[in-house]
């Protein structure tokens, strides 16, 4: 089993050889307008475009906790929107996160990056925003990605 790289610098801008997924966490409200996402906006408009689509269009598709959507940036990049947070705010019901969530949306992450023989690259999902802690999200890497073979990188922002 490989280990998970740690590094300062921009998720988005993906270090490395070949194909690269970028994995981040998406609220399941449809709202695109507050951390990790306005950097992936800054670098190309589809990922926000297709995900409000996505959510705007869920009565006839997957949307929802759990699920994944898959954008191409360019021919070696890829985004993964992952549906891993109930709402936008911290309420009577705890935190946004939802690690079985995100759980099941890194299986879907592991079956595509295996097949396009990509590595993952990621800021901290789940622990900004989302409210969760790292100790709960890195065993979800180390059992769906790492155990799977496939290469993790995460970037701590400067």
């Amino acid at each position: 089993m490989t280990e998970i790289v740690y590094v300062k610098g921009d998720a988005t801008a993906p270090q490395g050889k070949g194909v690269k997924l970028i994995a981040h966490v998406c609220n399941d409200l449809g709202g695109w307008g507050k951390g990790f996402v306005l950097a992936v906006s800054r670098r190309r408009p589809e990922p926000e475009a297709r995900y409000r689509a996505w959510h705007r269009e869920r009565a006839a598709n997957d949307f929802g906790l759990g699920a994944v959507q898959f954008v191409r940036m360019s021919p070696y990049i890829r985004v993964a929107n992952m549906v891993g947070q109930r709402g936008m705010r911290t309420g009577s019901k705890g935190v946004p996160v939802r690690y079985g969530a995100i759980d099941t949306a890194l299986g879907a992450v592991a079956v595509r990056a295996a097949e396009l023989g990509a590595s993952v690259h990621m800021p901290r999902i789940g622990c900004g925003l989302a409210g969760g802690t790292w100790s709960r999200i890195e065993p979800l890497l180390e059992q769906r990605l790492l155990s799977q073979g496939i290469g993790v990188t995460v970037y701590d922002h400067d």
